[in-house]
């Protein structure tokens, strides 16, 4: 256990006891820790727990405790296969299977792309830390296709500032439940994460906390219609933004549900969530040339649509 005392000056009197702690306390620690260290008694005003919207007074005494952190775990090689639809001394564009995490995070650190990079051999990027090393961005667990990773950091913040400014070209497929009735349209709607399930993300509109978050980031997201079915619509998405769970939560909102998709919408007979990146074309850091790649239409997609005609 850390163990730190602050004693409160004239200077900082009115603070928010957290706004207080990170201008004050001499430790590498962020905001969203400290609040959960507060809401777990571990820091004492006056030898008492406090709130965090608690504002301080001058002289109050404070002790901050903060456990050490658990040591990080080792990210080992796995020989896990990549299907590589290019490489070159800059990049690779990998057809990520449905099911594989992208790189390790909440307690699961093997079995994702980053073990099969590691095992792969070649340099990648360390912009992002040993946790995700090369992953410039990333895919769904559930959703498969097409995601670049960079070899080296030039390459990388490259390519970050390209989907910063989004102009990175993307294109999905998904099949979604219902008919969808427009052959094109646009889903122009903010994203917030959800106040009640942390896991999910929600459309939002307000300005203040509710049960669907803060205010929402601007989300939107284009869409064609390539084919209808009795109860099942084939679409083309092409995300202009890139907010967390995009794609799934504007489809949910708007009634037409990804099939699989067991966290937005219910079981459909699908045994994986039907979302696939087909396309990923990006100017290339070195040369600066439009290169464009292609994933087709999976195999289990092709047989679920073949036996909708049935």
């Amino acid at each position: 256990m850390n163990n730190f005392h602050l004693e409160v000056t004239a200077i900082d009197k009115g603070l928010r006891l957290d706004q207080y702690i990170i201008k004050n306390l001499k430790f590498p620690i962020s905001r969203s820790r400290i609040q959960r260290l507060i809401k777990a008694g571990k820091i004492l005003v006056n030898q008492k727990p406090a709130k965090a919207h608690y504002k301080v007074r001058e002289n109050d005494s404070l002790l901050i405790g903060i456990p050490e952190s658990p040591p990080r775990p080792e990210i080992l090689p796995e020989k896990i296969p990549l299907d590589i639809v290019f490489e070159d001394e800059d990049l690779l564009v990998i057809n990520k299977p449905a099911g594989m995490v992208t790189h390790p995070a909440q307690e699961r650190y093997s079995h994702t792309l980053v073990n099969a990079l590691l095992s792969y051999g070649c340099p990648l990027s360390t912009i992002n830390g040993p946790l995700r090393p090369g992953i410039v961005h990333r895919l769904d667990k559930d959703t498969s296709g097409l995601l670049v990773v960079a070899k080296n950091d030039f390459t990388h913040q490259n390519l970050a500032r390209q989907f910063r400014r989004h102009t990175v070209k993307r294109k999905y497929i998904a099949l979604v439940k219902g008919k969808v009735a427009e052959n094109v349209g646009t889903i122009d709607l903010p994203i917030a994460r959800h106040a009640k399930n942390r896991q999910k993300m929600a459309v939002s509109f307000v300005s203040v906390h509710s049960a669907y978050g803060k205010k929402g980031r601007p989300a939107l997201t284009r869409y064609r219609v390539l084919k209808r079915y009795k109860d099942v619509s084939l679409l083309q998405l092409l995300p202009h933004t890139g907010r967390t769970h995009q794609l799934r939560v504007h489809l949910k909102f708007c009634g037409h549900p990804i099939l699989g998709d067991t966290r937005y919408g219910k079981a459909s007979g699908f045994d994986r969530m039907a979302l696939h990146a087909t396309v990923l074309g990006f100017a290339h850091p070195r040369t600066g040339k439009f290169v464009e790649f292609q994933s087709d239409i999976p195999e289990c997609f092709k047989n679920f649509l073949e036996s909708l005609q049935q």
